[in-house]
């Protein structure tokens, strides 16, 4: 069976334009393949991307914080849900009739209110070997009425609640009259008019003759005066005793308050609760709405969601949960870093200056048209990834993609890269913690966990002036999670040079690989502005040498 699953196209963890343009290009070219594609990011948005998204005026792809598998991966639809006012006669039907175990029981407004099983209901029967006093129960004369399939020969109200309990009339009238009582509800089959007529002086509430009965007029105009029911079954009086019983409101035996889930709890918090509590099912609820049931027997690993990264291929930077998932594409153009999969897939990397390059012409090549926004954000996505071609990585392959992009989208390349970059340029109300985040990307370098941020500016000393903070929040975030250096790169884009920071041990790797003095923060670095090409090799060759002394 085709899966109905969408296949999430997403990018690195802290995306950059590269990294939210590529998705939302190559899930346009699977659209257009016939797949049910949907671009996603796995962070925020960033003020450049934004610039991007807002001028072509595109819609932010879906944002998916991880992939682990949650509740509503597992739920099941809930269409059958019972009134806690309804019956047990109407809850055992409902259940006989659609095969069920258990029965979500909603109010009037529709709100869950308790859950009800067969084993509840099962419970409920054994109780029936004795007749139930209804006045505890709020049951009314309409439910007498509907369960028996009676005919109404002398009506009331029957809204009204049943205040005294059911007696059969068995014996001699005097036996009758000392067991009836005030507001009994009394079964009688086919007795004379003289013994009902007794029956009613008693002050009961509803005459309840069974086997359909004769009934003389006699009768009816003495329970007429007293405002008492009489009611016709052609039911035996033993099925009457039964069927009342099971008038009894649903609430009365469900459990109330259940133990109940949201769509979006993670299927490893919530096997304790189960194993806790062991129920059969569980109700799932969105914003106070039952929309569908756990069943604990049924709780098998989900499908597993369908996802294809784009510029990326490191576990490190992929979204959390990735291992969860299953990868169907990489369509990357950076070096391999070692995510593994378990079965073969298509992966298209080259070594370009922008993943935008690459979907850009993987739609030429399969004469998919790219639409004038899809166009503006690939070449936004290359503008960025190059710095406006001034980037060692653009080669010309990425410069003819973009000159092509650009006349698709209607735009001057210098005139909006620069505009583009300007946006995205400033750290605006960013905090030191933000900025040694921005575009941040983890590499196993050696034996060493290593982050790399990178912030593009066109005046670096409004970073450079956050200094101490910004070595203070580089080194939160080692401490934190386990790295073993943090570098950020604040590259001046005017003057195509970068200030690298850096917190972390061994320095002496920064020192080697740039053959700089590394004994302070930070160091300057001329004609740097690659990541990619100029600061994750010469790094990869230092701890090399270094392990070799």
């Amino acid at each position: 069976m085709k899966s109905t699953k969408p296949i999430y196209v997403i990018g690195h963890r802290n995306p950059d334009t590269d990294s939210i343009c590529s998705a939302i290009g190559y899930a346009h070219l699977k659209q257009a393949l016939g797949f049910n594609a949907v671009p996603a990011r796995a962070g925020k948005v960033n003020a450049e991307t934004k610039y991007a998204l807002d001028y072509f005026h595109v819609e932010q792809p879906l944002l998916l914080s991880d992939l682990y598998p949650r509740v509503k991966d597992v739920t099941l639809d809930c269409k059958i849900v019972v009134r806690q006012h309804d019956t047990l006669r109407h809850l055992g039907e409902v259940m006989r009739g659609h095969d069920l175990k258990s029965v979500p029981v909603t109010d009037s407004k529709g709100i869950l209110v308790g859950i009800v099983t067969v084993s509840d209901l099962a419970k409920r029967y054994f109780q029936e070997l004795s007749m139930q006093d209804l006045s505890e129960m709020r049951v009314r004369y309409r439910d007498i009425i509907a369960a028996t399939d009676s005919k109404v020969l002398v009506s009331g109200n029957e809204s009204d609640f049943i205040h005294g309990k059911i007696r059969i009339a068995a014996g001699s009238i005097k036996m009758i009259q000392d067991t009836v009582e005030k507001n009994d509800i009394v079964l009688v089959g086919d007795r004379h008019d003289e013994t009902l007529i007794d029956i009613v002086d008693q002050g009961i509430s509803c005459l309840i003759i069974t086997g359909n009965g004769r009934v003389s007029a006699d009768v009816i105009e003495a329970a007429e005066a007293k405002h008492i029911f009489v009611l016709s079954t052609p039911y035996d009086t033993y099925t009457v005793a039964r069927l009342i019983n099971q008038c009894v409101p649903i609430r009365r035996i469900m459990h109330p308050d259940p133990v109940c889930f949201k769509p979006l709890d993670l299927l490893s918090d919530i096997k304790g609760t189960m194993e806790e509590t062991n129920y059969r099912n569980y109700p799932v609820l969105e914003n106070g709405r039952l929309v569908g049931l756990v069943s604990r027997d049924n709780l098998m690993l989900p499908e597993r969601d369908r996802v294809i990264l784009v510029d990326h291929n490191e576990r490190g930077q992929a979204v959390e949960g990735i291992e969860e998932a299953k990868i169907l594409e990489i369509i990357d153009h950076h070096r391999l870093g070692g995510i593994q999969t378990s079965e073969p897939i298509f992966t298209h990397a080259e070594p370009v200056g922008c993943t935008a390059t690459i979907v850009a012409n993987m739609h030429w090549q399969n004469d998919v048209d790219i639409p004038a926004s899809i166009a503006g954000l690939l070449l936004s996505a290359i503008l960025s990834d190059t710095v406006l071609f001034k980037s060692p990585t653009c080669t010309p392959y990425d410069k003819k993609t973009a000159e092509r992009l650009a006349e698709i989208a209607g735009v001057d390349i210098q005139e909006y890269g620069m505009a583009m970059l300007k946006a995205g340029s400033g750290i605006g109300d960013m905090t030191p913690a933000e900025i040694a985040k921005n575009d941040l990307k983890e590499f196993q370098i050696g034996d060493y966990r290593v982050i790399v941020s990178q912030i593009s500016v066109m005046d670096p000393k409004e970073v450079m002036d956050l200094e101490p903070q910004l070595i203070e929040a580089m080194q939160n975030i080692c401490d934190k999670e386990g790295f073993d250096l943090s570098l950020v790169m604040v590259t001046d884009i005017l003057q195509e040079a970068t200030y690298l920071l850096f917190t972390g041990s061994p320095k002496t790797l920064i020192g080697e690989a740039f053959k700089k003095d590394a004994s302070g923060t930070h160091i300057y670095l001329p004609g740097v502005m690659s990541r990619k090409k100029q600061v994750i090799p010469p790094l990869s060759e230092a701890v090399k040498r270094i392990g070799k002394n």
